[in-house]
């Protein structure tokens, strides 16, 4: 029997919505989201650009912006825990055409996503068996994923623990073994003399000028995404006004040690020019060639399962993230009401088909034009995901001032992001700078058109259609 949302009594905006996660599923969770293709294949790129200071610089304002951003959703989610997550507050707190249109944009980022992470994962199981179809491969990925998501909260937490997990060990081994090899306790092929920091600055400080730092803003702004999945979990999650703030807080830490040691140990390890990606998949991951340097066998077989299930976990949560998008929009009466439909778990199930059709873009991306395409769905993901984060600072400043107004005070909340107004009003203008930056890179540009336009299709479409009901 389907309850629909009108019969669960209104306690807060997520009653039907199973509690059913701890702070470990929450830092997982977030750290599952944002460890991905962006750490494993992605840092190559930017250290290529920047240069290795300039990467180390990047990562690290990189994750100073993320945590600005997360510590306003830790104030708000905490206040408010839902499903609908900053869709809501961007509704409340900024206008209602706004908080529709960021629902809508966030789930445009996890649904371009999907597919990509699908076909990339077959794409790095065809190195393996090149009999097989990509599309089988794809299939079954996709079907794994989406059973995940099917089952309960409880079994996609936990699935997503463990698919975490994995890479996070593999990056916590990465750096041990990385330093080891700097300062010459194992011994690293091609150098006899340790420590190695002698790279970090063999082309100087900034070989390209400061300017790329800034155009790789995206590309690492993008590799911290994912964290915002904490406040869409909130809604799920046990006791979120002791467990949100110290996800939050883990979270960032862990991020900014797994990003920036991982940058120093590949920008030590090798020559600026060598961290890019060739054409030859996995086997040029900065990953990969460290390991093999290192002498450890199979470096390229284990960093190619690694990199799947790194895949498999950020499809994992984007398809939980975005259903829950679908589901709030639903249950706001802004979307036809078989939208929030749940199962007997308590699972949108009506909403997690949906998304699942609208990773089909992502999916064709391998027949037709591979590069262009994935190049676009990333430049797409990694604009709705600046938009969404610049709402959350919004919102947040919005809701402290409203705050403030009605004669209350900060000690007063259950958890206050410090430094008020300062630390919203630098979140903001960090992400409107990186989000700029896409309309200077040629290659991103057919992107952002295309992100500005579905933006203004939310619009029209809220205040025609919904507004009128109003």
């Amino acid at each position: 029997m389907h309850s629909s949302p009108n019969d669960a009594s209104h306690q807060g905006n997520s009653a039907p919505l199973k509690r059913a996660m701890s702070t470990r599923h929450l830092v997982m969770i977030s750290l599952g989201g944002a460890i991905g293709t962006g750490l494993f294949l992605g840092s190559g790129e930017v250290i290529a650009q920047t240069g290795p200071i300039g990467a180390i610089f990047s990562y690290f304002l990189g994750g100073v912006i993320a945590y600005m951003v997360m510590l306003c959703l830790g104030e708000l989610a905490v206040h408010m825990p839902e499903s609908g997550s900053f869709g809501t507050y961007a509704t409340k707190y900024i206008g209602p055409g706004t908080g529709y249109t960021i629902t809508w944009l966030y789930w445009l980022t996890w649904s371009a996503t999907l597919g990509t992470e699908f076909t990339a994962a077959a794409l790095l199981m065809q190195e393996w068996f090149p009999h097989v179809s990509v599309w089988l491969w794809t299939l079954i990925f996709a079907a794994f994923v989406f059973l995940m998501n099917m089952s309960s909260t409880r079994w996609f937490a936990e699935s997503e623990f463990w698919l975490a997990l994995i890479k996070v060990i593999t990056v916590v081994v990465f750096i041990v073994l990385g330093l080891m090899a700097i300062f010459g306790l194992v011994s690293y092929q091609g150098f006899e003399s340790a420590p190695l920091f002698s790279n970090l600055t063999a082309q100087g400080w900034f070989p390209q000028g400061l300017f790329p730092i800034f155009a790789t803003m995206l590309i690492v702004n993008f590799a911290f995404s994912g964290t915002e999945l904490i406040g869409v979990a909130a809604g799920e999650t046990e006791n979120p006004t002791k467990n949100v703030p110290k996800a939050i807080n883990t979270a960032i830490w862990r991020l900014l040690i797994f990003f920036v040691g991982t940058i120093i140990v590949i920008s030590a390890l090798l020559p600026h020019q060598m961290a890019g990606l060739d054409a030859n998949g996995v086997s040029s991951s900065p990953f990969v060639t460290v390991f093999n340097h290192i002498g450890i066998p199979y470096a390229e077989d284990i960093i190619r399962f690694v990199i799947i299930t790194a895949l498999l976990s950020a499809a994992n949560s984007g398809l939980f993230a975005a259903s829950r998008m679908m589901w709030s929009l639903s249950y706001k009466k802004m979307l036809p009401e078989v939208f929030s439909r749940l199962n007997r778990r308590g699972v949108p199930y009506v909403a997690i088909i949906v998304t699942m059709f609208g990773a089909l873009p992502g999916l064709l991306s391998e027949k037709f034009a591979p590069e262009t395409i994935f190049k676009n769905l990333l430049g797409i993901a990694a604009f709705t995901m600046v938009v969404v984060w610049m709402s959350i600072c919004l919102s947040q400043f919005n809701f402290r001032r409203q705050w403030y107004k009605d004669g209350h005070s900060a000690k007063e909340l259950g958890f206050a992001a410090p430094l008020f107004p300062i630390v919203p009003i630098l979140g903001f203008v960090f992400c409107f700078i990186t989000g700029i930056s896409m309309v200077f890179d040629p290659e991103m540009l057919p992107g952002f058109i295309g992100c500005m336009i579905f933006i203004v299709c939310c619009y029209i479409s809220y205040y025609s259609i919904y507004h009128k009901k109003a």
